[in-house]
């Protein structure tokens, strides 16, 4: 078994008004530094085995403030999506330079792009390349037996698909595998599609990623990259106050 765990870089230092994809590289101010402090300390003591994150400082720096000192894996193919000339304006700017091309973007985000950048699409194909890659990884470890009830085992799940509660040590010796991704929103919300084989095109409608929040993925061993489970979504708990809503 595997569980990938999502989150999104901590705020960066740019006005939050302004598209940001991949030409903007930019560190975090001081309160995405805080948010990336705030999710380290939610994951205390959970065993994590592997690290990615995209290259760009917001998520790197993100990544390795919640590492505390653990290797991070760096793979470009995680990198926020580009969107050309519209990086770094404002709605109303990108409204009164291309408002045809808006309107089409906002329509199908999935087949059109930002004069220069990358397509919805494009990114999802990244993101495939990425799931494939680290589930043939993961798989093929040495030691790992295949859950498909010929010798390995799956896990006992109750009516409505909950895991019952197993300790560290249990988790480690049955071969649960924890894999931390660090990116961005549009990047998530893209992998989400790929992975729950929901449409890119309604990757703004379907998914939210606020910053610095837990979003996990479940994988069975054997499990292609479109046949994940969506087992927690957007919880930033550790961000808010006692009495205040976990999520984003």
């Amino acid at each position: 078994m595997l569980h990938l765990i999502l989150t999104r870089h901590g705020l960066p230092d740019v006005g939050e008004t302004v598209w940001l994809g991949s030409q903007l590289d930019v560190p975090l101010r001081a309160a995405g530094r805080h948010q990336a402090e705030e999710l380290a300390h939610r994951l205390a003591g959970v065993r994590i085995d592997r690290i990615f994150s995209s290259p760009m400082l917001r998520a790197l720096e993100t990544a390795q403030i919640v590492a505390t000192g653990r290797p991070v894996e760096v793979d470009d193919r995680l990198r926020e999506r580009d969107y050309g000339r519209w990086e770094g304006m404002t709605n109303a700017e990108i409204e009164a330079h291309d408002p045809e091309l808006l309107a089409r973007w906002e329509s199908d985000p999935a087949a059109i792009h930002a004069p220069g950048g990358e397509s919805g699409d494009e990114v999802a194909g990244r993101a495939l390349s990425f799931l494939v890659d680290l589930l043939d990884s993961e798989n093929h470890r040495p030691g790992v037996v295949p859950a498909d009830g010929l010798g390995g085992r799956r896990h006992s799940l109750d009516a409505g698909g909950a895991r019952a509660v197993v300790s560290e040590a249990q988790a480690e010796s049955e071969g649960e595998r924890r894999v931390l991704l660090v990116a961005h929103g549009t990047l998530n919300r893209i992998l989400l599609c790929v992975a729950l084989g929901v449409p890119v095109r309604d990757y703004r409608r379907r998914f939210i990623q606020g910053n610095t929040n837990l979003t996990v993925l479940r994988y069975e061993h054997g499990d292609g990259p479109d046949g994940a489970q969506l087992i927690v979504a957007n919880d930033v708990s550790h961000l808010r106050s006692p009495g205040e809503a976990p999520w984003g």
